[in-house]
């Protein structure tokens, strides 16, 4: 309670995002979340295997939509968001300072660097394709063409080391494709993934394109790489133990995996993970006279 104003602070209630809405927990279960120090921050919900199909049923539903919407169309709406991040900047630099034990200023560089990496990754929706697809010279009167395609529902690790920039580096790409994403956020510092939600509920992002959920990683991955209709795994956020038996599960139905690997978020990301869950579908059609 303040002693100037006599009033009670308001403490912020986190929660899952699970087709744009957000639900509790369906076990109520929470955990602790604390800053570098040690400190309490939030009580964070601890998401169930429950929650994690419930997130994989919201993400296939969405994925007709989103993937059937023009490239164009996904990269307006991918600016609009990071518009939306902008506007809660300061937000977000308190929450990647307490999650990473980082000065103000060297927690605002990692802000500004994911909305800036959210642009970047607007920008190539409407250009992928030409990068990843073409025109084939085949012997005969065909037009012989590829183009690139999403892969599906793809369940994310979030980087456990980089609570925001990780986070906006492995969402971003995955969705600008037209692919719908179930991302279990980093462990320790889940924070600002939850808040992220509330960016992505009120932009133009339709519900069920990116689901969001909090709690044990190890808990998280397993329904999630055993899962018949996830078709795609980014273990970013995986240690070399757990991804080696995620990767086991994910033979069962062969998901795509991207395993996790040494990565500088700061660095330029390049185009390893926008072309990481593309297929490509080739399309003969004979030639006019």
């Amino acid at each position: 309670m303040s002693e100037l104003t006599g009033r009670l602070s308001v403490f912020k209630t986190y929660k899952l995002y699970v087709g744009g809405k957000f639900p509790r927990s369906e076990s109520g279960r929470v955990y602790e979340v604390t800053d570098s120090k040690g400190t309490w921050l939030a009580n964070a919900p601890l998401a169930s295997r429950k929650d994690a199909r419930d997130a994989v049923v919201a993400a296939r539903k969405a994925f007709g939509g989103w993937s059937g919407a023009t490239a164009y169309n996904r990269g307006q709406i991918l600016y609009r968001i990071a518009e939306m991040l902008e506007g809660r900047r300061d937000q977000f630099t308190a929450e990647v300072a307490a999650a990473e034990g980082l000065s103000k200023a060297k927690a605002t560089a990692q802000v500004d660097a994911a909305i800036d990496r959210w642009v970047w990754y607007a920008g190539w929706s409407d250009k992928v394709a030409q990068i990843a697809g073409g025109t084939n010279p085949v012997a005969g009167p065909y037009f012989n063409v590829s183009a690139p395609e999403p892969t599906g529902v793809v369940a994310v690790l979030a980087p456990q080391e980089s609570s925001f920039l990780g986070l906006v580096s492995v969402i971003a790409p995955a969705i600008v494709t037209g692919n719908t994403v179930v991302v279990a956020a980093a462990e320790n510092a889940p924070l600002p993934a939850l808040s992220l939600a509330e960016v992505l509920a009120t932009s133009d992002l339709p519900g069920g394109v990116v689901n969001i959920l909090s709690g044990r990683t190890a808990e998280l991955a397993a329904p999630l790489a055993a899962h018949q209709d996830v078709n795609a795994l980014d273990l970013a956020g995986a240690d070399d133990e757990l991804a080696k038996d995620l990767e086991t599960a994910a033979a069962d139905n062969l998901k795509r995996v991207l395993r996790p690997a040494p990565v500088n978020w700061t660095a330029d990301p390049g185009t390893g993970r926008l072309l990481a869950f593309l297929e490509t579908k080739t399309v003969w059609h004979p030639m006019g006279v």
